[in-house]
């Protein structure tokens, strides 16, 4: 599971501002049917939920579950890196995207501490210690006991206690992540809780959504989940797209526009894709045009190009989301006007 975040201070055990005089209850009693025990499905939800999420540098650990904590040193691609902040982390993504077709490499020098998902700092002195957090970050995801980072809970809210004779007995307002993992982590079995709903959510995709159930909630989980693993999978084939991008050379074998289909404008022309993110164009032996392209996801494919030098190509330039491919044809669709389309043929 993933999402960007910043790194916070570790306060793993903040004792939590429990609410319990019978004024305060009084503000926020009710009916409310969703109450739910430790082992509840909400209870696993929003502790999933309100995990340390370690995926924003994925591109140096490899895993979600953790991350590393600054300063850091790492081998990218041969070259010795330090990172002293967030800020190095361009450094790094700027040499692993250097070229789209090389194998990348990360190596960590130990020792080195790791932020875990329960918001604990371990130091970790060598690789085989390392592993084991890697395999356990393994086990967690292949168990459904990983971070849910599909959803992002937007504080504050407010849970209601209850007794197993489901009186209330008061109330705690949560005001981030950590304390709500904490809350959910330390709930004791003679306590009910319930969500004062509604409550606000912030989706994978950017949206915004209110939910005012506990179904609702796991209903907007499941979607967002869904959403998820589409852009994961748009990742994987952007990769894909690259490769087949890289490793031809390509004609333009359709250019639909209003309904008409000037392919053979350039019919004479062949389009080098580098590995460097450039484009050339060349027609017998001579370049008549240059360029660069950029391939990116979301849930789906895109591929913009922006060439010169040449007027026919620089009609092309356009973000194009890519509506199929494969190993030797790429179809693309401008996303400014759907009936614009534009297909590259390996030669």
């Amino acid at each position: 599971m993933k999402r960007l975040k910043t790194i916070t201070g570790i306060a793993l055990m903040t004792i939590l501002g429990f609410t319990s005089c019978q004024s305060e209850v009084d503000d926020v009693q009710g009916e409310n049917p969703n109450t739910n025990a430790a082992n509840s499905t909400t209870s696993n939800n929003l502790k999933r939920t309100a995990m340390y999420d370690g995926s924003f540098d994925d591109f140096i650990d490899g895993t979600s579950c953790s991350s590393i904590m600054l300063p850091a040193k790492a081998t990218v691609n041969g070259v010795q890196v330090t990172l002293l902040s967030q800020l190095d982390y361009q450094q790094v993504i700027s040499i692993l995207g250097q070229f789209n077709n090389d194998q990348d490499s990360v190596t960590l020098q130990f020792p080195l501490k790791v932020k875990t998902s329960n918001y604990t700092e371990v130091t970790v002195n060598n690789q085989t210690e390392y592993n084991a957090i890697l395999n356990a970050c393994t086990t967690a995801q292949s168990s459904g006991q990983d971070a849910i980072s599909a959803v992002t809970i937007n504080f504050p809210i407010t849970i209601l206690i209850y007794n197993v004779s489901l009186q209330q007995t008061g109330s705690v307002v949560i005001t981030s992540e950590q304390q709500l993992y904490t809350y959910m982590s330390n709930i004791s079995s003679t306590e009910l809780f319930s969500i004062n709903y509604p409550m606000s959510v912030t989706l994978i995709d950017g949206t915004k959504s209110t939910v005012s159930s506990d179904a609702e909630f796991q209903s907007t989980i499941n979607t967002s989940i869904k959403t998820e693993a589409t852009m994961a999978e748009a990742v994987q084939n952007s990769k894909k797209v690259e490769t087949i991008l890289v490793n031809g050379m390509f004609k333009v074998q359709s250019y639909l526009n209003a309904g008409v289909d000037s392919a053979n404008n350039y019919k004479d022309f062949t389009v080098d894709f580098a590995n460097d993110m450039s484009i050339k164009v060349v027609n017998s032996l001579t370049t008549a045009a240059t360029g660069t392209y950029a391939v990116s996801s979301q849930t789906d494919v895109f591929l913009k190009l922006n060439f010169s030098g040449n007027a026919s190509f620089s009609l092309l330039n356009n973000t194009w989301k890519v509506t199929s491919f494969s190993a030797t044809s790429i179809t693309l669709q401008s996303t400014t006007n759907a009936a614009v389309t534009l297909v590259l043929k390996q030669i």
